[in-house]
């Protein structure tokens, strides 16, 4: 029993040496136009850098990812203090994801519905490995450019000295794990509405 759960520690450890390895550091493909920027919330700098991207015609329509219910697209834009006639026509917001599997299938249903084929994905670099996931395992067939944001908290490098960040990169691996063996509830879930 001993042997068992110290092979398991093990084993998990290097999972999630291999993990943090996959948490980009940088941007590879900064050039590249997409159909749609697609911004998952819950982080800094994440519509920020969104709005940025749309600014600089990296696509005609930015689709944000489970927002607050009552929040709209004008609350938004006065957040983040910008010029709402410049935005207010290509920002959609959805407000039904809750997760990251629910963001991926919430997109994916506005994906199809507009008829793209590519996506530029924006969110928190400790994130980027299990939405490209749960992307990529929702839409196959669409080309996703991912674009990480650095939040300025969060330190990659050297990241086992740094508690928060830590836990945060071990939390991010579990939940990749239960994604890749398939335990989210959410395409049931999204299924019946």
């Amino acid at each position: 029993m001993i042997i068992s759960c110290g092979l398991i520690i093990i084993v998990w450890i290097m999972g999630l040496i291999w993990f943090v390895d996959e948490v980009p550091t940088n941007r590879t493909d900064d050039h590249t136009r997409t159909d749609a920027i697609i911004v998952l919330t819950g982080g800094t700098g994440r519509l920020e850098a969104g709005l940025q991207l749309l600014s600089e015609g990296y696509a005609k329509l930015l689709f944000i990812s489970g927002v607050a219910r009552g929040l709209d697209v004008q609350a938004l834009l006065k957040l983040f203090s910008r010029n709402r006639s410049d935005f207010v026509c290509c920002i959609i917001i959805g407000y039904r994801a809750d997760d990251t599997a629910g963001n991926a299938v919430e997109t994916n249903k506005w994906i199809v519905e507009n008829k793209f084929n590519s996506l530029r994905l924006v969110t928190a670099s400790y994130h980027m490995p299990r939405s490209l996931f749960e992307f990529r395992r929702k839409m196959p067939n669409i080309k996703i450019v991912p674009h990480p944001v650095f939040p300025p908290q969060f330190k990659r490098q050297n990241w086992w000295r740094w508690p928060g960040s830590a836990q945060l990169l071990a939390s991010e691996f579990n939940k990749y794990l239960i994604s890749k063996i398939g335990l989210t509830r959410d395409d049931w879930k999204w299924e019946k509405k």
